[in-house]
């Protein structure tokens, strides 16, 4: 379970947050959901392709996309035209500039680098269709192909795009926001993955957060990967969690094996000191 945890996090967008879909390959190596990278580029002022337009691979299939495509607000006319006059962008049938080309500079939310992607813009890329494939035979094995529904939501009820562990229920983003409004408690709920079966936690870090996935047996205390890699455990012994249950599990059975192996024996020398201590009073 924890390693398709793990897996599941490589999986997921850094700008939705929910699994890839149609992801580009960035030249720093990151990827992105194309429908993400074309907002994100329009939120900068760059002109994109329509990121609602049917995809050209077997992966994306329709129950693999999100809902989210139908509600996204189209640019107003009067700003397409000034993008248009402004010069960002490509589309078709624009021509190239004779002195200075405009390229089109892309945030990288991983990395937090910008990004050259030449005139072309997100033309330039290529879709990662091995990670796309990757992701649609994840959805196949922790079966999660059929959508779960938001279980706020009035009818008609819209796909579940997050969940929440605290609150045990999923939720499309607008309900999300709604029931983890800022400045409440809810506010500091970290979303996950939409389930219909809500595991909870495990033992948090109490200094960074994060999940405990190492013990330390030189402070003899769980340790997350940020404390693994700081100086204070430097040349102490580190050894994953579950290799150290066990280890102490075993231990601990020896020992109560021998307790238990013991107790007659115990219990003989105990008649005997007794019977001596009455006949040394007499």
């Amino acid at each position: 379970q924890t390693s398709m945890k793990n897996m599941e996090r490589e999986l997921v967008c850094p700008v939705c947050k929910e699994m890839y879909k149609q992801p580009l390959a960035l030249p720093c190596a990151h990827n992105v959901c194309h429908v993400c990278a074309s907002e994100v580029l329009l939120q900068h002022g760059y002109l994109c392709c329509d990121p609602t337009s049917e995809p050209s691979s077997p992966a994306a299939t329709p129950t693999t996309r999100s809902p989210r495509l139908g509600r996204r607000a189209v640019p107003k006319p009067d700003r397409l035209d000034r993008l248009l006059k402004s010069g960002f962008g490509t589309y078709p049938g624009r021509k190239r500039g004779t002195v200075h080309p405009q390229t089109v500079s892309f945030p990288c939310p991983a990395c937090q680098r910008d990004v050259d992607l030449g005139e072309r813009g997100l033309g330039s890329l290529f879709r990662n269709l091995t990670l796309e494939r990757v992701v649609e035979r994840y959805r196949q094995t922790i079966n999660i192909s059929a959508a779960i529904m938001c279980q706020f939501c009035k009818p008609p009820q819209l796909e579940a795009t997050k969940g929440c562990t605290e609150c045990k229920s999923s939720f499309c983003n607008e309900c999300f926001k709604l029931y983890h409004p800022w400045g409440t408690q809810k506010a500091q709920h970290e979303p996950t993955p939409p389930t219909l079966t809500f595991r909870p936690k495990g033992l948090m870090c109490p200094e960074h957060k994060e999940e405990v996935t190492h013990y330390c047996k030189t402070c003899q205390r769980l340790v997350c990967q940020l404390c693994r890699v700081r100086r204070t455990h430097t040349s102490h012994k580190i050894t994953p969690v579950l290799s150290a249950y066990q280890a102490l599990r075993e231990k601990l059975t020896k020992s109560l094996a021998y307790i238990l192996s013991s107790q007659d024996t115990v219990q003989t020398q105990i008649a005997e000191l007794e019977e001596t201590v009455k006949h040394t009073e007499v």
